[in-house]
């Protein structure tokens, strides 16, 4: 693996350049702050030969005052360009964060059930992080001590042609044996901060069920389990530390020769008669300027150990593709729509078909009880109508048109769904029931509160909309958050709403409510109803009934319970709770 300038480039490039005037300034004084270090030792060459020839005391004081404020102005630039180096850092990381969370949202389910939310929280938090980290402090580091580098050389070429060999050959060697060692500890990087991401999803998924872990005693397994993810690391971060053992130790030793190339050289050619006492004090002064940059450029290999794993692994990540394409883009009227499945055949494993050859029609306005036992293809049809999937063969359309034409945002702005569990945000109650949208007013959202029954709700918060509530609907009633899951459809006036037994975990006061607000729903849109129970598709036009991913029957509702020989009227005689349980 080479140096990832490239990669990182990618990476960053599009969220640095707006800002390419801070961008500028910092080229600009990082260039400034290397000339005054290299001349900063002519001054002070200049002092010595000055003193040693016995030049008079306003000369020497004057030279000293020079040197001293060179240093304090290279001092005030250093400051600048480290604090303009973090700035332009962490607001192209941040932008970069955000495209990054922008891409998993519009990434697939596919995709999101392969890969736990811990785990792209450490893609898109601590590998940005540590790219963050290195652009402020390692790449302007590496940066500034390279063209360092070469400005003392150039220097030293000025003073002496042999001087400036000697130091040149040095710092060739010493890079090549940089350039050898660079890339030892980069399998045992990537492997740690692979071994991290999947310890935090490991940590996700045993927060999130710390309910059933405890009631099922499996306390000691989980602490076992995160024993070993941290066992893991602990062995990729030993082996990765001894590789920069090895390169610290080797750039060591490379350190200690110049230093006696510095000696020795200043030592002959003073003996010579070819340089000052003065420039042999350059000498020195300017060896160990060159520590500094072999130092630095050893201690960036080891964090391009860090850096060239997360940007291999933000590369991957930012090169997933999503399978459900955005259309070109078609119209979908705010009115009730039309929905027609045809010859829709899906399977989320390539093998096993979960829906297979499936087709039906809905009249705009229309409302359909879908029926089926656990496995037999409901949810995921709702699923492939919100295009979270596309079908493996056949096609939906709305309207008449195949949803893959249209923008997936216009296709989901007109479908809603409502189900059992309703997912708050620690946020207000309005961005609860806009989802953010600001384009909402005030009156509109209480106005639905008080048709939906909630106005006395409404009345007892605290702060009124302002009100901020828990997430996991702990501080609502599971009746509370049902009516505010209708209340965001409400809002939002769908052209077709998918119900997913909304219902079913309700008193029978609170169910009433509901029913009403259904009721109210129903009255301007289409919609599906998965029905788990009897009461809740009373209100269907036609049943559909699911086996295996294929339709079991489908017809007009009165006439499937009228009729002794069909499987909907079966299932009113035994009671529906019972048969699709």
């Amino acid at each position: 693996m080479n140096l990832p300038f490239k990669a990182y480039w990618d990476l960053l490039s599009q969220h640095i350049r707006p800002q390419k005037r801070r961008f500028i300034l910092l080229a600009t004084l990082l260039f400034g702050s290397i000339g005054l270090r290299i001349f900063a030792p002519q001054i002070m060459r200049s002092f010595i030969d000055s003193a040693l020839a016995g030049e008079a005391l306003q000369t020497l004081t004057w030279t000293a005052l020079a040197f001293i404020g060179v240093a304090l102005v290279q001092q005030i630039i250093a400051v600048s360009v480290t604090y303009l180096g973090e700035n332009v850092a962490w607001t192209a990381t941040n932008a970069l964060r955000a495209e990054l969370a922008w891409h998993a949202l519009n990434l697939d389910m596919r995709f999101h059930n392969d890969h736990t939310p811990g785990e792209l929280i450490e893609r898109i938090d601590g590998d940005v992080t540590e790219l963050a980290t290195f652009f402020s402090q390692f790449a302007l580091n590496l940066v500034s001590n390279g063209l360092l580098l070469v400005g003392i050389l150039v220097a030293l070429f000025l003073e002496d042609w042999r001087a400036g060999l000697g130091f040149t050959i040095f710092s060739v060697a010493t890079i090549l044996i940089l350039g050898r060692l660079k890339d030892i500890a980069v399998p045992h990087q990537k492997a740690r901060r692979q071994a991290e991401a999947e310890m935090y999803g490991f940590l996700e998924e045993q927060l999130a069920g710390t309910e059933d872990i405890r009631s099922s005693g499996a306390v000691d397994y989980s602490i076992r389990e995160l024993f070993r993810h941290q066992s893991i690391i602990l062995t990729h971060n030993r082996r990765a530390h001894f590789k920069r053992w090895i390169i610290e130790n080797a750039m060591g030793l490379a350190l200690t020769a110049g230093t006696l190339l510095a000696i020795t050289s200043g030592y002959w050619l003073y003996t010579a008669g070819l340089i000052t006492i003065g420039t042999v004090y350059l000498f020195i002064h300017y060896i160990n300027l060159l520590e500094e940059p072999f130092w630095a450029m050893t201690h960036e290999i080891e964090s391009f150990q860090t850096i060239g794993a997360c940007v291999e692994r933000l590369t991957e990540f930012r090169d997933f593709k999503p399978e459900v394409l955005d259309g070109p883009g078609i119209e979908i009227p705010a009115q009730p729509l039309e929905l027609a499945f045809k010859d829709v055949t899906f399977s989320y494993n390539g093998n096993d078909a979960v829906l297979s050859e499936l087709s039906f029609q809905m009249k705009a306005g229309s409302v359909l009880g879908l029926l089926g036992r656990t496995g037999s293809g409901k949810t995921t049809l709702a699923r492939l109508i919100f295009r979270l999937y596309d079908p493996n063969s056949g096609c939906i359309e709305i309207n008449g048109e195949n949803i893959r034409e249209a923008h997936l945002e216009t296709l989901r702005r007109n479908i809603a769904i409502v189900t059992q569990d309703v997912q708050l945000f620690r946020a207000s109650v309005r961005d609860n029931l806009t989802f953010f949208d600001r384009s909402i007013t005030d009156e509109q959202i209480l106005s639905t509160l008080e048709e939906l029954e909630l106005g006395d709700w409404y009345r007892s918060l605290p702060q009124g909309l302002d009100t901020e509530l828990d997430t996991g609907s702990r501080s609502l009633s599971a009746g509370e958050a049902q009516l505010l899951a209708f209340t965001r459809v409400f809002l939002r006036n769908p052209g077709l709403v998918i119900l997913d037994e909304a219902s079913s975990r309700l008193d029978p006061a609170t169910e009433q409510r509901l029913e009403r607000a259904i009721d109210k729903l129903l009255r301007n849109c289409t919609a599906i109803i998965i029905a788990h129970r009897l009461g809740t598709v009373h209100r269907a036009d036609e049943i559909m009934i699911l086996e295996s991913g294929k339709v079991s029957e489908y017809g007009d509702r009165r006439e499937l319970a009228a009729n002794p020989n069909s499987r909907f009227h079966q299932l009113l005689q035994t009671g529906l709770e019972e048969v699709l349980a």
